[in-house]
């Protein structure tokens, strides 16, 4: 196969996901644009929460905060390309546009990862060390590990959209509703053999992460169980974390399947779904599972909203 493109300049992707909704539409923007709306003001709602209120200063509370965070940044890598593409008869994108989308969702991915497993390790020592637990989340330990949550998520994106970038192409033709840093890999007219390397390099440093998050839950669950202050506890605190970690898992176990293992004969419509469901579905379940768990973030929440209807009143 011969090199189609000789410069980054000259390359607009196109994407094929929106081919068969066209007729649609209209009807498709409007149900999108309020869960994306709905997505970022339930995530806006908790994170304003914790800020403004010293009580939740925690570091719980803190790690949520910086979970919402990174949700609003997952949807918004999503949701504005797919609204703008349904106004329009051709879906395409800059290649750099494409190494920027891949760079913002490769970062929610890997940083949803690391903020959930830091959460897990602050469960631990909260229910399985709980006369250690000021002497060990430090404020400072806080902050560091917020800091290396992001930080490590950026790193190992640079070096993934780095090698991508290399990698002369030819074909323009992306069969997703987004760009993703394997779809354009298997663009290339090269070995892309380092490419694949790192890639699993990186997922696999991931299943070390949530297989360090499943052995913390197996001790923080033996320990809570032997007193009804630690199942309550369990149950208020980690029940919430460990139903995202599984909620987060599933949703990108099935872009994985699709994007490793899908087949071009299968419903486009199922394959978009199982393609967006972890940018759509954390974002959305998280914050709505900690309001519901979490009574000091539920009743509060609750009286922000009942003094801001008086104030309009």
């Amino acid at each position: 196969m011969t090199t189609l493109f000789n410069s980054s300049q000259e390359i607009v992707f196109v994407l094929h996901g929106l081919n068969v909704t066209q007729t649609n539409r209209h009807i498709y923007f409007v149900f999108i644009l309020i869960l994306y709306l709905f997505t970022i003001c339930i995530n806006l709602t908790l994170i304003f929460t914790i800020f403004l209120e010293k009580m939740f200063h925690d570091p719980m509370y803190l790690f949520l905060g910086n979970l919402c965070v990174n949700g609003i940044i997952g949807a918004s890598s999503f949701y504005p390309k797919i609204l703008f593409d349904l106004l329009l008869d051709s879906h395409i994108i800059t290649y750099i546009g494409c190494l920027t989308q891949i760079f913002v969702i490769y970062s929610y991915v890997y940083c949803e990862c690391t903020n959930l497993t830091v959460m897990a390790y602050d469960g631990y020592v909260a229910i399985c060390k709980p006369l250690h637990y000021n002497s060990i989340m430090t404020i400072r330990k806080v902050w560091t590990l917020l800091l290396l949550t992001w930080l490590l998520s950026w790193l190992e994106c640079i070096f993934s959209v780095f090698l991508t970038s290399r990698l002369p192409l030819c074909g323009v033709d992306i069969d997703k509703l987004y760009c993703s840093n394997w779809a354009v890999v298997k663009l290339s007219c090269v070995d892309t053999t380092l490419n694949n390397i790192s890639g699993f390099v990186f997922i696999y440093s991931h299943v070390f992460q949530t297989i360090l998050v499943l052995i913390s839950y197996i001790k923080i669950i033996k320990a809570s169980l032997r007193t009804q202050a630690g199942r309550r506890k369990f149950m208020q605190t980690c029940l919430p974390h460990l139903i995202t970690l599984i909620n987060f898992v599933i949703s990108l176990l099935f872009d994985v399947m699709y994007a490793r293992y899908g087949s071009n004969t299968s419903l486009l419509a199922l394959r978009n779904i199982m393609a967006v469901e972890f940018l759509v579905v954390p974002p959305l379940v998280n914050p709505i599972v900690y309001g519901i768990n979490l009574t000091q973030i539920r009743n509060r929440v609750r009286q922000l909203f009942k003094r801001k209807v008086a104030v309009l009143r």
